[in-house]
């Protein structure tokens, strides 16, 4: 297990963020709203409206794999990025957001919320919808459904303590959009919703911000709306989101900021499993910028 970092992390560059998450916490059950944005942009992109979601029994959502649930309008579209929380690109990506005055669903991987507590604090108390992506990334379709099982609660468990022991938003995205029918079942009795996507921008493929801008606005255009798939991982996304954003605005495109109706509360064994994990005090842990400060 990689050791957690104490690398501060380029925080600065994003925009001043709402209330403590802990003064904001949501009762154990109750539904997670996000905070109200303060907007100084009078063009910014904004939300066009908040879609809160009932995830009992594991819908499942993006036509990719799931066709009962078509709640997006014309011009719609779901920001959504995978495989975060990373040093520099997601700040990257929070700032692009912050200056539009717009939010996304952020599906994190359980060891890098360990690694970024402070980066991922930064995402939620943004506004976004924080969902996650297992706990190591890995392939649940080559798994046994105890070792998926594993995957998809430590990943939970990670995010929440992460959050300074937050409920977690009761959305799972699978690793390479596979999804073992066994595993869903067991979503459906966690009542997780699952997100696959309207279409994937392939940006992982890709090393150049417009690559990625063009991959995403032609296949909107083709599409007309959408479940937007990117990664806040990679480095040419982080790059492309501030003029992506602005060509969305410009072509009329309105965006859609889902939620979800109850939290899903992490499993006590899985928890202390992570915990061990992780190493000791993550979930106490004051913010990194308010205990170690460069002097000289």
């Amino acid at each position: 297990m990689r050791k957690l970092t104490t690398t501060l992390f380029a925080a600065a560059a994003i925009l001043a963020v709402g209330p403590a998450l802990a003064q904001n916490a949501p009762a154990s059950g109750a539904a997670i709203m996000p905070p109200k944005p303060i907007c100084n942009n009078p063009n910014a992109l904004g939300v066009s409206r908040t879609v809160e979601i009932d995830t009992t029994g594991a819908p499942g959502f993006g036509f990719e794999h799931f066709k009962a649930y078509d709640f997006l309008r014309d011009k719609e579209v779901v920001l959504t990025f995978d495989d975060g929380p990373w040093p520099n690109n997601t700040p990257m990506v929070l700032k692009a957001l912050a200056d539009q005055c717009t939010r996304a669903t952020f599906f994190v991987i359980g060891k890098h919320a360990g690694y970024y507590p402070d980066l991922l604090k930064q995402v939620a108390a943004q506004g976004h919808t924080v969902g996650t992506h297992t706990w190591a990334h890995q392939d649940l379709s080559n798994k046994s459904v105890e070792e998926a099982k594993a995957e998809i609660e430590k990943g939970i468990a990670a995010t929440s303590i992460s959050l300074g022991n937050q409920p977690v938003q009761p959305f799972f995205r699978f690793p390479a959009l596979r999804h073992p029918p066994e595993v869903v079942k067991y979503l459906a009795e966690r009542n997780v919703g699952i997100f696959s996507t309207d279409f994937d921008s392939f940006d992982f493929k890709m090393r150049k911000p417009d690559q990625v801008i063009a991959s995403v606005m032609k296949k909107l255009e083709k599409h007309g709306k959408g479940i937007v798939l990117m990664h806040d991982f990679q480095g040419a996304t982080a790059q492309a989101v501030p003029e992506l954003l602005g060509k969305l605005k410009a072509g009329g495109y309105k965006i859609v900021h889902i939620t979800g109706k109850t939290p899903v509360e992490p499993i006590k064994e899985y928890r202390d499993a992570v915990l061990k994990e992780m190493g000791g005090g993550l979930e106490n842990a004051r913010p990194m910028s308010s205990v170690i400060r460069d002097v000289q």
